[in-house]
């Protein structure tokens, strides 16, 4: 079989579409390895100090933020992560609160109150706090690496990015003069 232009311009359509449906890396591939999957958020939360040194993914919407001495504490509402690594949009998911530690000076001003983020982390030793008029215990994250999400609207119909892609066939006549056809990809 001899490979043509037509040939080429399909592998090279096939390529795009493929290309456009891969969805981007959101741990770096630095960490993906030192990640323990099989920790679950609920698990930590009821023996949060058994699990101290373990890396985790965990998600979420940042509640608030303040500045401590040594670094900034994000309080987030937990949320399950969908596959690409997002935090669910549905706040009765949740399973808790966490807190997440940045080391290095991280301006709370910039972290707004309903942002998602997706963090990788080091799981420290709990830290009591007050909740309103109750004690709570928050697990405690050491930030190893944060991916703060872009704003989403809730009545968005698709409240997650995805690529979206269409094929179409055409044609049409021209009356009596001629005829056409079409193939087309769309992004």
């Amino acid at each position: 079989m001899r490979f043509t232009s037509f040939h080429a311009r399909c592998l090279a359509s096939l390529v795009m579409i493929t290309a456009a449906c891969a969805s981007p890396r959101v741990i770096p591939e630095s960490l993906e390895p030192l990640v323990d999957r099989t920790v679950t958020f609920r698990e930590v939360v009821t023996a949060p100090d058994s699990y101290q040194g373990k890396i985790v993914v965990f998600g979420g919407e940042v509640l608030k933020a303040k500045r401590l001495k040594d670094g900034t504490q994000i309080e987030l509402l937990q949320l399950p992560l969908d596959k690409g690594e997002r935090p669910v949009f549905d706040r009765q998911q949740s399973q808790g609160r966490f807190l997440a530690i940045q080391q290095e000076f991280l301006d709370p001003a910039t972290i707004a109150a309903g942002t998602s983020m997706t963090i990788v982390g080091e799981l420290s030793k709990a830290k009591v706090e007050h909740l309103d008029d109750v004690e709570y215990r928050y697990p405690v994250v050491i930030v190893k690496y944060l991916h703060a999400w872009p704003a989403r609207s809730e009545g968005a119909a698709h409240p997650y990015p995805s690529p979206r892609f269409s094929i179409g066939i055409g044609g049409g006549t021209g009356g009596r003069i001629g005829g056409g056809g079409g193939f087309g990809i769309g992004f």
